[in-house]
């Protein structure tokens, strides 16, 4: 690790005062001393270009670089930790706009409170970005003009790590999106995402810092002459560059048969009862297809409007499409599948209880998963444990209900978390693990340790979220599936669908806006990896590496120089 020296977007590196950039980086440098938080801002927005769909990483990791580099010329602790919030909340709002589109399926709230509703959350998610720049500058500090910027990069990257760990579980936790997300490479391609298995995903995000970092370096170091420079720095972009191009040699498959089906239900159909045997006609005709034959069948989240468990009061039934016998359709789903067949689909699962009045009524519900075999009967159950904010529930609900928002979900019945990862032993069909929706991007948090699954279940609906969120969910879902070593196999009611092997590729898709349905074998499970035995120890003990690095380096090097 070496103290390579310190310049800044704020100060005049090699490159800087060399010829063409002298004048655009003196612009750059004025602007940026005079507005640093809205230089910050920009630059949050820029790395946010690195998230599916644009997936720019060649634009946002440069972006990423420069606002290291400014960083690290704050003045003080507290311009740091401006620095630091205002890159994590435009970065972040920028990333999660589709929370805004969420707001124009429902007809409680405003639509422009959507709008509102991504940078308020922002306000809060932006302070671990902010901690973290925090932490590295405070660092920088202690150690002096020792401090080179490869030091200050490693210990930020450490902090970011933690910062984002933290972010996961913290107020039940929001990890869209890791900001390692940038390095996934095409869907036939896992980039830097390969290294996932010894990294987890917030080290991944680390390794974004440090590559970062290393640019900033490159552009920075003092050689001979500019073409000395311009060779290290393109000598550094292709050490960047070079995993996310190249491809891997994917596994082979089981002898699972799997029919995985979108239907296209568009989110404004969702609850409309005139439209639910529509909908199920066409869910039946996608899945009908090879019924006669032993296979697992997918159906997405929201896919299913009855309640098709016994023992509810009447009332909840009648506006089920199979009339008021919840007995009567399962049968039918059943005959769909087929008398071989299991079906993992997506369903809303009652709590009844007497109210205040005494009358039996649903005093909570559950999302759920439920496994069915072909003569109708339910088999297995899951219950979704991570529910979506604003979504499901809203989060600080006496102060934001005040405020006019209420959750997303259709209803009033409160929505309640199930107990965590579970595996189901569907026989013949495999050891699935479920993970419903949203849950997909808890890094650590969708396998069963002590019962492995040989695949993962995502049903999803993602009609809410507009052009932004389906791509982001589907990357995430291609994470977990590398950094577990299991394939992911993703039913959405409008798409994106997918087959995801174990090493993150993407074997086979629907795409936004079609109904269609996916048949093939499931492919193969790898042998359990690092971090799927070690879950988030691993990343924060590459933390613990890299604040090492960061904190020691610059003083070895300082003791070996004043003994040389």
């Amino acid at each position: 690790m070496a103290a390579e020296g310190s310049d800044t977007l704020a100060g005049q590196g090699p490159i800087a005062r060399s010829g063409a950039f002298a004048s655009l980086w003196g612009k750059a440098k004025a602007f940026a001393q005079r507005w640093p938080g809205v230089t910050s801002g920009l630059l949050g927005l820029v790395s946010a270009l690195g998230f599916p769909p644009i997936h720019a990483w060649w634009i946002a990791l440069p972006g990423l670089a420069l606002w290291i580099a400014h960083l690290r010329s704050a003045s003080g602790w507290k311009g740091a930790l401006w620095i630091g919030w205002t890159f994590g909340w435009a970065h972040l709002t920028l990333a999660n706009n589709w929370i805004a589109t969420a707001f124009t399926y429902q007809a409680k709230m405003p639509e422009a409170l959507g709008w509102a509703a991504v940078p308020l959350l922002c306000i809060y998610l932006a302070v671990y970005p902010a901690l973290a720049a925090l932490a590295a500058h405070m660092t920088g500090r202690w150690n002096g003009r020792r401090s080179g910027t490869l030091a200050f990069g490693a210990v930020l990257a450490a902090a970011w790590i933690a910062t984002e760990w933290l972010r996961s579980w913290v107020f039940t936790g929001y990890p869209w999106p890791p900001l390692g997300l940038m390095l996934l490479g095409g869907w036939e391609e896992p980039g830097w995402a390969r290294f996932l298995p010894w990294l987890g995903t917030y080290a991944l995000s680390g390794i974004a810092i440090i590559l970062a970092t290393y640019l900033v370096a490159a552009s920075t170091v003092k050689l001979p002459s500019r073409w000395h420079r311009a060779a290290a720095f393109l000598g550094v972009a292709a050490i960047v560059a070079g995993p996310m191009l190249l491809r891997v040699q994917s596994d082979g498959e089981t002898d699972i048969q799997f029919t995985l089906v979108q239907p296209l239900i568009p989110q404004e159909e969702i609850n409309d009862g005139s439209k639910f045997e529509e909908q199920f006609q066409r869910i039946a005709r996608l899945t009908q297809k090879n019924a006669d034959q032993s296979r697992l069948v997918l159906w997405p989240e929201s896919a299913v409007p009855d309640y098709l468990e016994e023992g509810y009061p009447q009332r909840y039934y009648t506006r089920m499409t199979a009339g008021a016998d919840p007995d009567f359709a399962r049968r039918r789903i059943g005959m769909v599948i087929g008398p071989q067949s299991t079906l993992l689909t997506g369903v809303v699962n009652l709590n009844i209880g007497p109210g205040t009045d005494g009358i039996p009524r649903a005093l909570s519900a559950r999302n759920s998963v439920i496994a069915m075999n072909g003569e109708g009967e339910i088999t297995d159950h899951y219950a979704k444990a991570h529910l979506v904010p604003y979504g499901e529930y809203l989060p600080l609900e006496d102060v934001l209900g005040a405020i006019g928002l209420s959750r997303l979900t259709a209803g009033t019945v409160p929505y309640i978390p199930g107990p965590g990862p579970q595996t189901l032993d569907l026989g013949e069909h495999g050891k699935a693990g479920i993970q419903i929706c949203y849950e997909i991007v808890f890094s650590g948090q969708v396998v069963d340790q002590e019962n492995r699954p040989d695949y993962l279940f995502n049903p999803s609906n993602d009609g809410w979220f507009g052009t932004w969120g389906p791509p982001q969910h589907l990357a995430q879902a291609r994470m977990r599936a590398i950094e577990e070593g299991l394939p992911v196999l993703r039913s959405t009611t409008t798409g994106i669908s997918a087959v995801i092997d174990a090493d993150g590729i993407v074997r086979d898709t629907v795409a936004s806006g079609e109904a269609d349905a996916l048949e093939g074998l499931i492919p193969s499970a790898k042998t359990p990896t690092l971090f799927s035995q070690l879950g988030n120890t691993l990343p924060l003990m590459w933390a613990g590496l890299l604040a090492l690095l960061g904190l020691g380096m610059p003083r070895l090097l300082a003791l070996r120089n004043s003994r040389g």
